[in-house]
């Protein structure tokens, strides 16, 4: 992976500091409602997509973190979990695209939807727990996107009760300014690439290279056409 984007990572590591203390600030508050503890994995079921920082983070650090034996028996799963999602997704824009639903209904069918993270083992367990997105860590804690709020099924957070939410809509803000720092950084004919989104199990299988990014493509285009 191109090695200047290292510098963006280091303000994404900066922003999921900040998501760790709002979660732990929040836990200990209501120790007694956030059943967040080792071996829970209902996060590592719920359908979710992740920015383009987050996803070449991810795949950077899967690389770097995973045993080939073990990559490949995660890039499987991978394989099967994205597989369903894109059947999943396709058949949601069919029914928006027809008028049989509206986004809105989709988008809670999606939310209510369950694949299992590749990333999870047998042992119910994040294989990059230290590396997880920020949807991972803040999941347990109420949060809000779009003025819609989310709790974790399991915890103990009582419906018509007020609690501190974390407001996701700055943050995927950031993400957003993140990602595409990442596009002006490397240069890539792809302008709006920053906007990306994708589910975690494609993230692990892209293969993030020059040619993937549009890195100097400019550059060629204008060298071919003798600029």
């Amino acid at each position: 992976m191109i090695a200047e984007i290292d510098a963006v990572f280091k303000k994404y590591e900066r922003l999921v500091d900040q998501v760790d203390v709002v979660f732990k600030k929040v836990r200990e508050q209501y120790p007694e409602l956030v059943k967040c503890e080792l071996q829970c994995s209902d996060c590592c079921h719920a359908v979710f997509d992740i920015t383009l920082v987050e996803a070449l983070y991810i795949n950077k650090k899967f690389m770097q973190n995973v045993f080939e034996e073990k990559k490949a028996v995660i890039l499987d799963k991978a394989n099967t979990a994205d597989r369903t999602v894109y059947r999943m997704k396709k058949k949601a824009f069919k029914a928006v695209e027809a008028g049989e639903k509206s986004e809105e209904q989709v988008l809670l069918e999606m939310a209510a939807e369950r694949i299992r993270c590749p990333l999870l083992n047998n042992e119910e367990r994040c294989e990059l727990y230290e590396y997880r997105p920020i949807t991972c860590r803040l999941y347990g804690i109420p949060t809000s996107i779009g003025g819609r709020g989310h709790t974790c099924g399991l915890s103990g957070l009582k419906e018509g009760e007020s609690y501190p939410t974390a407001n996701l809509d700055p943050i995927y803000g950031k993400l957003y300014e993140l990602s595409q720092e990442i596009v002006t950084l490397i240069k890539s004919r792809y302008v709006q690439m920053g906007k990306v989104l994708m589910p975690l199990s494609m993230a692990l299988l892209t293969v993030f290279d020059e040619e993937y990014l549009g890195v100097g493509q400019e550059k060629a285009e204008k060298e071919e056409k003798g600029g």
